[in-house]
C-alpha cells in the first residue's frame, strides 16, 4: 500500500496546479482563525465575534467541520485532474504496462483519498482544539473533548465526498466537465427535492427521502451550526420564535455515505475494467 500511495504523490508533486491547490486548501483551512480577529467598534457597537461563543467547546466541533467543509473543493479538484491527467498524459497505461492491475490502480487512488481526508480531519482537530484552548470559555476535559462525533462525520464526509469525484473523473475523463458534472448533480438534486415536497410528501418526509441522494446523505453529517449558538437563540426568544433543530450525527447518516463510497469505489473499478484503455 505504502507502494501504490508512493507512485500517486509522486505524480501530485510533479504536478504545479496539484500543489498550489493542495497548498491552498490547507492555507484556508488555517485561515479560520482570521475569524477570531474580526472587530466592529463604530460608536457605541463594538462587537468581537469570537466573544459570540463560536470558539467555545465543545460547539466549536460542530463550527469549524462544518464550515471547512466548504473548502473541501479545492481537493475535489486535484482529485479530478488526477484522474484526468492520467488518462491525457497516458501515464494510466504506462503504469498497466509496468505491471500494476487495475485494482490496484483504483486502490492507490482510493488511498490518496483516505490520505487527504485523514490530513484533514487532523488539521482541522488541531486548529480547532488550539483557537478553543484559546478562546473558549469552558475548559474542563469532559466539555472539551466531547461532541468529537463532529470529527469524525467530517472524516467519513470528505472520504465520500472524494469517492464521487475520483468517479466522476473516470467516468468523465475531463476534469472541467467532471466538475460541470458535480455541480449538475447538486442542481439536479436540489430539482428532485423540489419536485418531490411539492408533488408527494411533506417536509419532514421529503428530506428522510433526500437523506438517501450521495450528495444531500454528505451534507446532512453535518447540520448548519449558526441556529444552535445562543445569541441566536436568544433572539428567536425575544421575537417568539423557538428553534428547536437536531444538530446531532446519527449513525444512520454514517451508514448511508459509507454505502455511497463503497459504491463510487466499486463503479469506479467496474468502469476502469469494463473500458479498454
Amino acid at each position: 500500500m505504502i507502494r501504490l500511495l508512493q507512485i500517486e504523490f509522486i505524480k501530485l508533486w510533479n504536478n504545479r496546479a496539484s500543489k498550489v491547490l493542495i497548498l491552498a486548501y490547507f492555507i484556508l483551512l488555517t485561515s479560520i482563525a482570521l475569524i477570531a480577529a474580526i472587530k466592529f467598534d463604530i460608536g457605541p457597537i463594538k462587537f468581537h465575534l469570537a466573544e459570540v461563543g463560536i470558539f467555545n467547546f465543545p460547539y466549536i466541533w460542530h463550527f469549524n467541520t462544518f464550515v471547512t467543509g466548504f473548502f473541501k473543493l479545492f481537493l475535489a479538484i486535484v482529485i479530478v485532474s488526477m484522474m484526468a491527467n492520467e488518462y491525457s498524459n497516458k501515464t494510466i497505461k504506462q503504469n498497466l504496462i509496468d505491471g500494476l492491475s487495475k485494482k490496484e490502480f483504483i486502490l492507490s487512488k482510493f488511498l490518496t483519498v483516505i490520505t487527504f481526508a485523514i490530513v484533514s480531519t487532523i488539521f482541522v482537530f488541531f486548529v480547532s482544539l488550539i483557537l478553543g484552548l484559546v478562546y473558549s470559555d469552558f475548559n474542563e476535559l469532559s466539555i472539551i473533548f466531547s461532541d468529537l462525533v463532529f470529527v469524525f462525520a467530517f472524516f467519513i464526509k470528505l472520504v465520500g465526498f472524494f469517492s464521487f469525484c475520483l468517479f466522476l473523473g473516470i467516468l468523465v475523463k475531463r476534469s472541467a466537465f467532471a466538475l460541470g458534472f458535480l455541480i449538475l448533480w447538486q442542481i439536479l438534486e436540489g430539482i428532485i427535492r423540489g419536485i418531490i415536497r411539492w408533488k408527494l410528501f411533506d417536509g419532514d418526509t421529503t428530506n428522510t427521502v433526500m437523506g438517501f441522494f450521495p450528495l444531500q446523505s454528505m451534507f446532512n453529517l453535518i447540520k448548519e451550526p449558526f441556529t444552535r449558538l445562543e445569541a441566536v437563540q436568544t433572539v428567536a426568544d425575544q421575537v417568539g420564535e423557538k428553534i428547536s433543530l437536531n444538530y446531532h450525527t446519527h449513525w444512520y447518516e454514517i451508514v448511508i455515505v459509507i454505502g455511497w463510497t463503497a459504491i463510487f469505489i466499486y463503479s469506479s473499478h467496474a468502469l476502469l475494467k469494463k473500458r479498454d484503455l
